[in-house]
């Protein structure tokens, strides 16, 4: 195989022509073939779009179209992508190796689609909206559930060359699609709160509804790309064409098995990092609204446009390390690459730590005395103005003796959490990878899948329990033992992370 065409496998986002008579594919499957892995990314980032495109602005919309609802509440309906994710994932793995995999895609994004409609229009029902919007949230995490289809696609059409660097991509993706998203929320903030209204279908097109309806357009594209590009393809582990879509023959079982056994400490052990990645970042994507209202005195529309640009940097930010981290861990390995991106995740969130003698502002201009039944004087929320009460609310009884948190703090904690979290993710996903080495990974893939998704779903409801009722000093100083917690994990288990081949001296490091 000449030196070229291994030089684009390793960078298959940049393949060109082949001209090797050594490759068991012609031109036109080739081509074909890494045409369907791409939409197979394009799908992996706009389900990660449907996440967080509305992430910045779930709160202060949850507070309008329902007054009832908390920071508690709002948990919940963060982490409800994640939970119907994590149900469907399997859900959708099962049908993908049963019938062509178009199927699955082509439902699960007609889901998604439909849950963005039902996000846009949680204003038409009278009563119980905040229940309405949980529910369009789950059932945009079960369209996004579609993610282990893209997975064990792309496992499966791809040699084992290729594998690890489209895995890589995909995570990019992934991650970019989380990363970007605030930034068209950002410049649909623009629109405003009130926005337009189309009377004959009862659409409020505002800063809040228009994200939600933006995804839904993203779906429908996405669903002709899978109709119109997407093909089957499968190929063993040299790159060859095989018939069966996911399907591994005995003579090839045997064959694998006699290589030798997966670890599984190196398995449960990546598994359980990853975790702590996808949880710590969705605390950081959470947590990110309501603590700057909080701490800043924000307006909601203030919250989210100014939010929307940070996390947008941090996307080009990210971008960056993407390609730098890519070529560092050529050099020197991807566990070192890991390990620092965890110990700057670390410094993020320690950085965030409160302290000094200035508070935040608090509400205390919208409270006034009224007298209870029994005649004890009490505390009852008035409205003195047309504009809603700004600073950190009287019921987070922490916001009286808790110290602020700077601007400054706020937005050097962004940068260096931009730069550990995509770094970690990436380097997740090409060790994962490379320690399960030839064997089958639909599902290893799966478990990965499960973790992330149940880390996301966990991460919401940890942060709007902990800031709610104890306030940032004893969130942030939590997750910092996490962070220290999975830094020692690595470092104890940092010998058998180790690619399959080394581990079994095929090759040498």
């Amino acid at each position: 195989m000449s030196q070229s065409l291994e030089s684009d496998e390793s960078t298959p986002l940049l393949k060109g022509d082949v001209g090797s008579d050594d490759i068991a594919e012609d031109l036109a499957e080739y081509s074909s073939r890494w045409k369907s892995i791409r939409i197979m990314y394009f799908t992996m980032f706009l389900s990660s779009v449907g996440f967080s495109i509305v992430i910045t602005s779930i709160w202060p919309y949850l507070q309008k179209v329902d007054d009832s609802a908390n920071a508690s509440f709002l948990g919940w309906v963060v982490a409800a992508y994640s939970l119907g994710q994590m149900v469907a994932s399997p859900i959708f793995g099962w049908w993908s190796n049963r019938r062509p995999r178009k199927e699955p895609l082509v439902c699960s994004i007609l889901v998604n689609v439909a849950a963005n409609l039902l996000y846009a229009y949680v204003h038409l029902f009278h009563s119980n909206r905040k229940y309405y919007m949980l529910t369009s949230r789950v059932l945009v995490g079960f369209g996004a559930g579609n993610v282990a289809v893209v997975r064990s696609y792309v496992a499966g059409a791809t040699s084992l060359k290729e594998r690890t660097s489209a895995m890589a991509n995909m995570s990019a993706c992934q991650a970019l699609g989380f990363i970007l998203g605030p930034a068209l929320q950002a410049a649909l903030s623009f629109i405003g709160e009130a926005g337009v209204c189309f009377r004959p279908i009862d659409l409020q097109l505002n800063m809040y509804t228009t994200p939600a309806l933006l995804a839904a357009f993203f779906g429908v594209i996405n669903i002709l790309c899978v109709i119109l590009i997407l093909r089957e393809h499968s190929v063993d582990d040299e790159g060859r064409q095989i018939s069966a879509i996911n399907y591994t023959s005995e003579e090839r079982v045997d064959l694998v098995n006699e290589e030798g056994s997966i670890d599984q400490i190196a398995v449960v052990t990546s598994n359980i990092l990853f975790f702590i990645i996808l949880f710590v970042f969705a605390v950081f994507e959470t947590i990110a609204t309501p603590l700057s209202m909080d701490m800043f005195a924000w307006t909601r529309k203030q919250a989210v446009l100014y939010n929307g640009i940070i996390l947008a940097c941090t996307g080009f930010e990210s971008i960056l390390v993407f390609l730098l981290v890519k070529i560092i861990s050529v050099r020197i390995g991807e566990r070192p690459v890991l390990l620092g991106g965890l110990i700057i995740i670390f410094c993020g969130f320690f950085i965030l730590l409160p302290w000094g003698d200035e508070y935040p502002k608090i509400q205390w201009s919208d409270l006034q005395n009224s007298s209870s039944h029994q005649g004890l004087p009490t505390l009852r929320r008035v409205s003195n103005s047309s504009e809603d009460p700004i600073g950190c609310p009287p019921e987070q009884t922490w916001c009286q003796f808790t110290p602020a948190i700077q601007l400054a703090q706020y937005i050097v904690s962004d940068i260096l959490i931009g730069v550990g979290y995509p770094a970690c993710n990436v380097m997740s996903y090409i060790l994962y990878s490379k320690i399960l080495g030839p064997k089958p990974q639909g599902v290893y893939m799966g478990w990965l899948t499960a973790s992330g998704s149940g880390a996301r779903t966990l991460g919401p409801v940890f942060v709007s329990q902990f800031y709610t009722n104890l306030g940032p000093r004893w969130a942030f100083s939590l997750i910092c033992g996490i962070m220290l917690a999975a830094m020692l994990l690595l470092l104890c288990t940092y010998r058998r992370l180790i690619a399959f081949s080394l581990r079994y001296g095929r090759m040498r490091e």
